[in-house]
């Protein structure tokens, strides 16, 4: 009987994730890494990986696609398929969470809000080129308090007011940083203000009216690793918290995705 295995490849702009499944659609490997820029050097480092683990004697048949913002140009070079990876994360919420009605995925420099309308086809919403209310733009929040993302995070939770950062521009952002800085004011209020603003500019410029108050699922880096931040949308959008879900394997939906879209196997080494 043929072995087989579905890899599964999202290159972003900070990060990059491989996700291989069974033939049963379970995730048996996963790697989550910041790239640096040198995702080409990344992805080969965990393919060998990857082949270590799983090419057998044998006749094991593999599958791969690519995603993310900056896997396009990998599948243009080497002929791997590429699926979108708003439409990659939709391929499993809508087989696996199909009681989700709306996903908020935050990655480093993008947003996506999808709608799910029973009878009718995805509303997706994305912003455009700028960053605000993205990860970079909590990463760049937290250099300019001189304090690791990790410490923003943490911090954040321990906040007791909420103060105005403008997230829809940087140079703006950075003003108030500034300022709030200078007045000596508790870093965990000015971390948390940062995730609210993050927040805000997501729900305002995507939802653009729409409600969100049923069952929503947070997928991407920022999401998945700041509590403080899925908080935020809480105390944003007036939603019991028991309605913002973060789902298992959160941050790699769309490596999931893309891996359980493709059908022809062939050799590892192919």
């Amino acid at each position: 009987m043929t072995d087989r295995y579905n890899i599964g490849i999202d290159i972003g702009s900070t990060t990059l994730k491989v996700v291989v499944l069974d033939a049963s659609g379970q995730v048996v490997h996963k790697v989550y890494r910041r790239h640096k820029t040198d995702f080409n050097e990344t992805l080969l480092q965990e393919l060998i990986k990857v082949r270590s683990l799983f090419q057998r004697e044998g006749s094991i048949r593999f599958t791969i696609g690519v995603t993310g913002s900056a896997g396009m140009g990998v599948a243009e070079r080497t002929g791997i398929p590429f699926v979108q990876e708003v439409i990659s994360s939709i391929r499993v919420v809508q087989e696996r969470h199909s009681d989700a009605r709306v996903l908020i995925d935050l990655g480093g420099e993008d947003a996506k809000i999808v709608f799910f309308d029973e009878g009718r086809q995805p509303d997706i919403r994305m912003n455009g080129s700028c960053s605000g209310g993205t990860g970079s733009f909590i990463d760049q929040m937290a250099d300019l308090m001189n304090i690791s993302l990790e410490q923003l995070a943490d911090e954040a939770l321990e906040y007791n007011r909420v103060l105005p950062v403008a997230s829809r521009c940087g140079v703006f952002a950075k003003t108030d940083v500034q300022n709030l800085l200078s007045r000596n004011i508790p870093r965990p209020d000015i971390a948390m203000s940062v995730l609210h603003a993050v927040a805000l500019q997501s729900i305002t410029t995507l939802a653009r009216g729409r409600e969100i108050n049923s069952t929503t699922l947070c997928l991407g880096g920022p999401l998945t690793f700041i509590p403080a931040l899925r908080q935020a949308f809480v105390e944003i959008l007036g939603i019991d918290a028991s309605k913002l879900i973060l789902p298992e394997n959160s941050e790699y939906f769309p490596a999931m995705g893309v891996a359980m879209e493709q059908a022809e196997g062939e050799t590892f080494d192919d």
